[in-house]
């Protein structure tokens, strides 16, 4: 089932840059400069390599609240969208992201693209245990409501025992979130494309995924 998976994000790949290369109005500066795998993990060893399991999953609506989409049950049109980034800085004892990081985000660096999924990027060291959701619930509810947020990407497992009302929130708007996602850091805040791909099966708790960046 993973191969089959990572074949699917890349046929993916394939057909978004076939799409862009035909069309009539694409410019340089549309075209994308190289692909980032941000999952963390082996996810395709060498012949007779041992594999290191990955640690990024898909939270699927689902595994939040029974009878909404499983991982693979979430819409192919969802798993392709733009990619922003925004810096989380526990240094600065930042725990979640506010309203208030939010405005000075696009202030700086222009309106969240709608419909985009967004990746928060931790600074400092990184601790790997499960953490709260990094977005406070105001904040959350604004990205999915006026921004149209349809994912969330994050380093670390995600614990949404804390606030059970955030988790509600997510899954009726159909958004999901991608736990343990790799080398954020080597991507830029804005203008990267995400590929999603969630195994594709209808079980409702988390599932392995392969996620990718088309980077300009």
């Amino acid at each position: 089932m993973k191969i089959r998976s990572f074949i699917i994000a890349y046929a993916l790949v394939l057909v978004v840059i076939l799409f862009a290369d035909r069309r009539p109005s694409s410019t340089t500066r549309d075209r994308y400069s190289h692909v980032v795998d941000l999952t963390d993990g082996d996810t395709a060893p060498p012949l007779h390599t041992p594999a290191r399991e990955s640690h990024t999953h898909i939270i699927a609506p689902g595994a939040l609240i029974p009878g909404t989409w499983a991982a693979g049950q979430i819409p192919a049109e969802r798993l392709v969208a733009p990619l922003v980034v925004m810096d989380l800085n526990p240094v600065l004892q930042n725990q979640s992201i506010s309203l208030d990081d939010i405005s000075a985000w696009e202030s700086h660096n222009g309106m969240i693209p709608q419909g985009a999924v967004l990746a928060i990027r931790r600074k400092g060291t990184l601790d790997n245990s499960a953490q709260p959701f990094p977005i406070a619930r105001d904040a959350a509810q604004f990205l999915i409501e006026a921004r149209y947020t349809i994912g969330f990407a994050v380093e670390t497992p995600v614990d949404f025992a804390s606030d059970r009302i955030l988790a509600r929130q997510l899954a009726l708007r159909g958004a999901y979130v991608v736990e343990g996602a790799a080398h954020l850091t080597t991507l830029p805040a804005t203008g990267s494309l995400i590929i999603v791909a969630p195994e594709k099966n209808k079980k409702p708790g988390q599932a392995p995924v392969r996620i990718l960046a088309m980077v300009r």
